[in-house]
């Protein structure tokens, strides 16, 4: 008796989530005057195989019941954001190859000197604010340097803390070799930054790369940690 009604209760609890999107997450990539052409293009295709790698397809591809959804932004000064994929549903492989292969393509055009972390935030609220119905929705932002332009992230954070979004980040350090210690200082000060001012809501972190070489990897860990964590925590309830 017991056993038929938990599965009846398990067939009503998961009719109703055939077709739904589980999360929506959106990529900002910094390409300020701080990111040169050699730096563009590790990011770019270290994102590309990110989203190759087989831990990160198998999280982000749908699972019969449930998808989610994929943008990818870049960003500079205030109003100098540039759409590299709008909001494209993830359900097979081919999803993400055919998106991997446009990141390998795509060329850089040309972007204002300025950061300003702030409007990004700013900007990728607004196109999370267009998937309301995703159970959750995430903003990603990498960058190399703090703000010094645009509002500042903290008072952009007030304003969003009740929006149900969480923000994390992706700091990277200077790659250049002769700095020696200095790259550490750097993330480390990038780091806290980034935890202070610019990340938000619950269980958001901050993930760092040692130079654009280490981006690939970054963003690799970093998709597995926050698409694992929400795998996990529906498994849960």
């Amino acid at each position: 008796m017991i056993s038929r009604l938990v599965a009846a209760l398990l067939c009503i609890i998961a009719g109703p989530a055939l077709g739904q999107c589980r999360q929506a997450l959106a990529l900002g990539l910094d390409v300020s005057g701080s990111v040169d052409s050699h730096e563009y293009r590790l990011q770019l295709e270290g994102l590309a195989s990110a989203l190759r790698h087989p831990e990160v397809g198998q999280l982000m591809q749908s699972d019969g019941s449930t998808s989610m959804y994929l943008a990818i932004f870049e960003w500079s000064e205030p109003s100098h954001e540039r759409m590299l994929l709008n909001w494209t549903e993830i359900q097979t492989a081919s999803d993400l190859n055919a998106i991997s292969d446009g990141l390998a393509q795509t060329t850089r055009s040309a972007a204002p000197q300025g950061t300003a972390v702030g409007s990004a935030m700013a900007f990728g609220a607004d196109l999370l604010s267009q998937q309301t119905k995703c159970w959750r929705r995430t903003l990603d932002l990498s960058g190399d340097g703090k703000h010094n332009l645009g509002p500042h992230p903290r008072d952009v954070g007030i304003y969003l803390q009740n929006d149900g979004i969480t923000i994390n980040g992706l700091v990277i350090g200077a790659d250049d070799p002769n700095t020696g210690d200095q790259r550490y200082v750097q993330v480390g000060e990038l780091s806290a930054y980034f935890s202070a001012w610019v990340i938000l809501g619950p269980n958001s972190f901050v993930e760092v790369a040692l130079g654009f070489e280490a981006f690939e990897d970054a963003m690799t860990r970093k998709l597995i940690r926050e698409l694992d964590s929400l795998v996990l925590s529906d498994a849960r309830h």
